[in-house]
């Protein structure tokens, strides 16, 4: 009767997902995540699920979230990027260096210069480091390790060590602000008539091509589920009040550009002909090259994707700081990777999906935040979280295997 059970349960779980044209692992992700709020939600007496927590959770979330969406890319394509801490450290040491040794002058917009010179940069470098794998057949494992070395050292030749402070004072409102309670109601109805809009678009496109198309119910059952969940999730950034004042603080700012910045990830991967070469390289190279794609192209454009979050990344980390310590984005790549990985993302490339990489880093820091507030020691801390990177790269084996 358990085995009847069981089976009856997996097998509306698969007509579940595959209805919702959803990916079963990402549905257990998301099972995953909601068990770890709820124990340690009870473990600490209800701090965890406070708005006051869940608002920091999700700022410390966005860098990682944030570049995450590009390594999936990467892994996707069967390359590997672990220069990503070392450039975002540089990136920002750079950006803090054109702040305040370079614009000076009375009245300069230094905050948005180098922002722009950040982002310029981190695409180049990105590129460049691209190019050099694609281009000379060198291992991107290596090509990467080298500018984790680097890039690393390249800041310290720019500063001599020394940390670059103080930054412009509007540039810390992209780290640490918000957007405050009504433009955060604003923004929450926006994403929900543009996610219609998207919805509906979709529809009548697969329509029309004869393709296969989900109950008009379904489709409307689920926005409404997202509906509640956008309503939920401004309401809840809205409660965190700042100190001493009665104004809800609403969506932080880092958060808001990392929603934008995966929007506009999921495009590339899913609509356009860069994200099908990406996917289908991955997959199976020779066949792709027998195609007529390009190798060198879709390489370099990857890795200069990669470089611009990257800076966006770095932009974030030091305003929250309001200075460019050399010290900064260490150990980021093994985070960034790690929750594509968890998100499920597989290494022998092919696979992946810019939403599951999101989930990924949302449930690492969760585990880290969780394992903070009820006074976990930081050993142990690493220990557990190397065994849930572990368990994903298990359950991905596991699972493409059963796949076969």
């Amino acid at each position: 009767m358990a085995v009847d059970t069981s089976a009856k349960f997996a097998g509306s779980l698969r007509r579940t997902s595959s209805a919702l044209e959803l990916d079963p692992r990402l549905l257990s992700m998301i099972g995953a995540l909601l068990a770890i709020w709820i124990f340690f939600d009870y473990v600490s007496g209800g701090i965890f699920l406070s708005p006051r927590n869940l608002w920091n959770l999700s700022v410390q979330t966005s860098v990682t979230a944030l570049i995450a969406t590009g390594m999936v890319l990467i892994i996707v394509s069967r390359n590997i990027d672990l220069s990503v801490g070392s450039l975002l450290a540089f990136l920002g040491i750079l950006g803090g260096f054109v702040q305040t040794e370079i614009l000076t002058f009375e009245g300069a917009h230094s905050w948005w210069i180098s922002i722009v010179v950040m982002v310029v940069a981190g695409g180049v470098f990105g590129g460049a480091q691209g190019y050099i794998i694609a281009k000379f057949s060198i291992p991107a494992f290596v090509v990467t390790l080298g500018g984790l070395m680097f890039w690393r050292g390249a800041g310290w030749l720019f500063t001599q060590g020394r940390t670059v402070t103080p930054l412009d004072s509007t540039f810390s409102l992209i780290g640490g602000g918000s957007i405050g309670e009504f433009w955060s109601w604003i923004a929450g109805a926006v994403a929900f008539a543009l996610l219609c809009l998207f919805t509906f678009w979709k529809r009548s496109s697969r329509g029309s091509l004869g393709f296969k198309i989900k109950p008009l119910g379904l489709e409307i059952g689920m926005l409404c589920v997202w509906g509640a969940l956008i309503a939920l999730f401004v309401r809840t950034m809205n409660a965190y009040d700042f100190p001493r004042s009665d104004d809800g603080r609403g969506i932080p700012v880092p958060v808001l550009i990392m929603i934008i910045a995966s929007c506009v990830m999921i495009y590339l991967a899913t609509m356009t002909r860069f994200g099908r070469y990406i996917y289908g390289y991955g997959g199976n190279p020779e066949a792709a090259e027998l195609a007529g794609v390009s190798t060198l192209k879709i390489t370099v454009m990857s890795f200069a994707i990669i470089g611009i979050l990257t800076a966006i990344g770095a932009m974030i980390s030091t305003s929250r700081l309001n200075a460019a310590p050399l010290s900064i984005g260490q150990l980021l790549e093994l985070q960034v990777i790690a929750a594509a990985v968890i998100g499920g993302t597989s290494l022998s490339g092919g696979v992946g999906t810019i939403v599951g990489a999101i989930i990924g880093a949302v449930l690492m820091q969760s585990l880290q935040n969780g394992m903070v507030l009820v006074g976990v020691q930081s050993a142990p801390q690493q220990m557990i979280m190397a065994a849930v990177l572990i368990f994903a790269v298990w359950f991905d084996v596991f699972y493409q295997k059963k796949r076969r």
